[in-house]
């Protein structure tokens, strides 16, 4: 397939383009770096517009063939979407409505969407599945549902087929450190643990450590970006074999790592001790989040190889040696 990747220039879409292209597909990359990197990119085409550029985003898919979507560009901090949520909503779920106009008057009809365990919000139940009330505690994920809510619409409407996958906690690189994570600002738990081992920033801070769970600490399921890539392949995939169809699939590690087990990993792919205090807990912070991924595996034949704990640090530590500030500066 011809596949449109929003956001191929992030963290996660550099490695869903490398994958599709590994599995012989093509790529075209659109992207407004708002976020991303150019470093990200590989050879491929790149157009440099917004998602909600309508027209001349579905003058560029028809241009170019596109007959598929990957749409990973989106606001992503729970924070600031708790602080201003009026930016969430109208870039989250206002460029999303124009991307999916520019699918329609190009006649794409597969759409894979980058979703999020945020949904869900509290969970009633551990491990979380899909069929899960869905009661998200923060703007960033109601956005999500809001796009879920609006795929279906366009399926109805226009024939749209669609997946939606529901990442939980997505980490790791590439193991030969050619492409990793880098966010401004950061707030995910590995980047920070090792920015802290190296020394380019302070402490990390584990926020509490009496939550209900072994160890005290908040336990998270990690899944590697590189297992994450290949299900976005597959989820198109699916695709083409169900047309017009929809998918919701959650898409984890099906384990549950705590911060202190995270640190532990750390210290030992680094091999230097992580600096790190104790903080309160923070407000909305659930202490168990574990996916249930039996639907992956059963109707995308999806399973995860690189998502142990250790094996995503070791990967995360290639890149983050070599590259101890981000894209803008290599060791």
């Amino acid at each position: 397939m011809k596949v449109l990747v929003s956001g191929g220039a992030g963290y996660i879409g550099g490695f869903v383009a490398r994958a599709l292209v590994e599995r012989g597909h093509s790529v075209v990359v659109l992207d407004d770096f708002s976020t991303g990197h150019r470093g990200a990119l590989g050879e491929w085409p790149l157009v440099e517009l917004r998602c909600g550029d309508t027209e001349a985003v579905a003058a560029a898919m028809e241009a170019r063939g596109v007959e598929a979507v990957v749409h990973l560009s989106a606001l992503s901090l729970v924070g600031e979407s708790v602080r201003d949520p009026g930016r969430y909503w109208r870039e989250n779920v206002g460029q999303a409505a124009g991307l999916l106009d520019a699918c329609r008057r190009a006649g794409v009809e597969r759409f894979v969407l980058s979703s999020t365990a945020a949904v869900y919000g509290e969970p009633e139940q551990v491990p979380i599945v899909e069929e899960h009330p869905l009661r998200p505690t923060n703007p960033y994920g109601a956005t999500k549902v809001a796009i879920e809510q609006m795929l279906a619409h366009f399926q109805d409407a226009a024939g749209l087929g669609w997946v939606s996958l529901r990442y939980f906690n997505a980490a790791g690189a590439a193991p030969d450190g050619s492409l990793g994570e880098d966010h401004a600002p950061e707030t995910h738990l590995l980047p920070l643990a090792f920015a802290a081992a190296l020394g380019t920033r302070g402490p990390l801070t584990i926020f509490g450590e009496d939550w209900p769970t072994p160890d005290g600490t908040c336990l998270r399921d990690y899944v590697h970006v590189i297992d994450l890539a290949a299900a976005h392949v597959l989820a198109l995939e699916w695709l083409e074999a169900h047309p017009r169809q929809s998918l919701i699939t959650n898409l984890g590690g099906g384990a549950g790592t705590s911060v202190r087990e995270v640190i532990d990993a750390v210290a030992r792919a680094s091999g230097r001790e992580v600096p790190h205090a104790v903080g309160p807990r923070r407000a909305g912070d659930p202490a168990v989040l574990v996916a249930a991924t039996e639907r992956a595996r059963c109707e995308l034949g999806w399973r995860p190889k690189r998502s142990s704990i250790d094996e995503i640090a070791r990967d995360a530590w290639a890149w983050h040696s070599t590259h101890p500030r981000g894209f803008g500066e290599e060791a």
